[in-house]
């Protein structure tokens, strides 16, 4: 099993400047550290949670072209990015301190979301270019509360699907393809 998962994403925005200025403030208040390129052969600024050890990052850098981007549209390329939060309550002091201070658009405001994973939750905003962003919390020990609520949901949803034969936990795990069964 893998520690790490995505090493990085980078980003094209509309605004280089106006975007790294909103980054800035955004990552900064989430504790994030930054590294830019210095613009030797190509420009990007980048953001990462851990320093100087990086886990993964998020690079932004000027796009050539296009447009804002319309997530509700569920366009071809992402759809949303996720951060993860230390605690419900960053969630609840981001989405008060800095989303609404900053006039960002929320589109889902703090919420629990069992159908995800027992004691989910998250809030959802959109940047300037249309870029969907969440930042989100699942505890490593779930509360057996959350545990319930997660599974009296899965069994709610099951019952939507006879065609599933056993709980939408177990049901939507799906075996990928090894290294050996590739060869």
């Amino acid at each position: 099993m893998r520690f790490r998962g995505i090493h990085h994403v980078e980003l094209s925005v509309l605004n280089y400047e106006e975007s790294v200025a909103f980054y800035d403030r955004m990552f900064g208040w989430l504790g994030y550290k930054s590294f830019w390129t210095l613009d030797i052969g190509y420009r990007s600024t980048y953001y990462m949670a851990r320093f100087p050890m990086p886990h993964s990052y998020i690079g932004i850098q000027p796009a050539r072209q296009g447009e804002k981007l319309n997530p509700e549209e569920h366009a071809v390329g992402i759809h949303h990015i996720a951060l993860w939060a230390r605690n419900r309550k960053e969630i609840d002091a981001f989405h008060k301190e800095f989303l609404l201070k900053e006039a960002v658009t929320v589109t889902e405001s703090p919420a629990e979301y069992p159908m995800y994973a027992p004691g989910y939750y998250a809030v959802f905003f959109v940047d300037q270019t249309g870029i969907r962003w969440e930042l989100a919390f699942i505890p490593r020990i779930p509360m057996p509360r959350d545990i319930l609520k997660s599974l009296l949901l899965g069994n709610e949803i099951a019952r939507q699907h006879p065609q599933w034969r056993q709980h939408p936990a177990r049901e939507m795990m799906r075996k990928l393809p090894t290294r050996k069964e590739l060869r």
